[in-house]
């Protein structure tokens, strides 16, 4: 395989697990609150992340002392945030609703990119994210959904408004792995799971003591182990390593833009059990994968115009500054 393709392939595998986890999370809160999903969730992946450091880290232990702060903070973003906020609105909306929404992630990065580091997005980033976006909103039928009554109304603009504003903490977790540059994709993951999940279960039992949140019975937890390993295992860690990989090689903009993706996998598993997609959701899946391709063939052609640029200082012959990306630059 191409190395240039391995980060993508990263990318495909993680979101799609992440569909899987729409598919297989979604029952567990019938007999699970979002907190204690997340908890639950995150206990089981820590231990794992912790074996998989300590094998295979460099010195992890010794960058977790050194940067405690920092990753107890950025995992509660990513982690704890993210997870908690984005099922207590599944519960009450939609998965549709859901991925349409997370499917905004690649214009919050790029905002929050212009906002916090000064850099405007290109108009070529805006516009796949605009096309993508657009596929998602197909796939999910958001344009031809039936109105439901004012109280699922109000109740589903409340879970909708706070899986948005979960999706800040996964956005802002995925930036804070470009300040840590001495971690390496497992390190950032493991250790920022590791950090943040003891902070996870104070304030998970805190909330059960004050009656805030209804605590599992044994029996539950024991019913739901296997998924609850599964999604610990597969949506949590492999997943977020391979994003956290595939963002490390091609920046937070283009990761998040495969965040789009998560829909047509849960699309994809639906055809698999023997529900063909409908005409809406095929163009919108098509939609998705130009959108995809053009963000590949514009950062493709901008790969392009650096190296001709570093090979014409070395000549001493400049690409030129101005014009389209790509422009006017000869090939040998």
């Amino acid at each position: 395989m191409s190395p240039n393709l391995v980060p993508v392939v990263a990318l495909l595998f993680a979101t799609s697990a992440w569909g899987s986890l729409f598919l297989v999370g979604k029952p567990l809160l019938a007999s699970l609150d979002p907190v204690w999903f997340t908890a639950l969730r995150y206990t089981l992946a820590a231990l794992l992340l912790a074996v998989l450091v300590q094998v295979f880290g460099r010195g992890p232990w010794r960058k977790l002392r050194r940067h405690a702060t920092r990753l107890t903070l950025l995992g509660l973003a990513g982690y704890g945030c993210f997870s908690v906020l984005v099922f207590f609105g599944l519960a009450r909306s939609l998965p549709s609703h859901g991925s349409v929404i997370m499917a905004t992630m690649p214009f919050t990065t790029l905002l929050l990119r212009w906002a916090l580091d000064g850099q405007r997005p290109a108009g070529a980033s805006l516009l796949g994210a605009g096309l993508a976006l657009l596929g998602v909103a197909t796939v999910a039928n958001v344009f031809g959904a039936t109105s439901p009554s004012p109280a699922a109304g109000a109740s589903m603009l409340l879970g909708d408004l706070v899986t948005l504003a979960g999706t800040l903490g996964w956005v802002l977790y995925t930036r804070g792995a470009a300040s840590l540059p001495d971690h390496s994709p497992l390190e950032y993951t493991a250790l920022t799971a590791v950090a943040a999940t003891p902070w996870l279960l104070l304030g998970t039992v805190a909330a059960t003591v004050l009656d805030a949140i209804p605590a599992p019975t044994t029996r539950a937890v024991v019913q739901l182990l296997p998924p609850l390993l599964y999604i610990a295992i597969v949506p949590t860690v492999l997943a977020a390593l391979a994003f956290n990989f595939g963002v490390r090689r091609l920046g937070p903009a283009a990761g998040t833009l495969f965040l789009n993706m998560v829909p047509i996998s849960v699309l994809a598993v639906h055809a698999v059990q023997g529900q063909a997609p409908s005409a809406t959701e095929a163009a919108g899946a098509a939609l998705v994968a130009l959108a995809l391709g053009f963000n590949a063939w514009i950062g493709k052609r901008a790969g392009r115009a650096m190296q001709a640029g570093v090979s014409g200082q070395k000549t001493g012959v400049c690409a030129p500054a101005a014009g389209p990306v790509g422009a006017a630059i000869p090939r040998n």
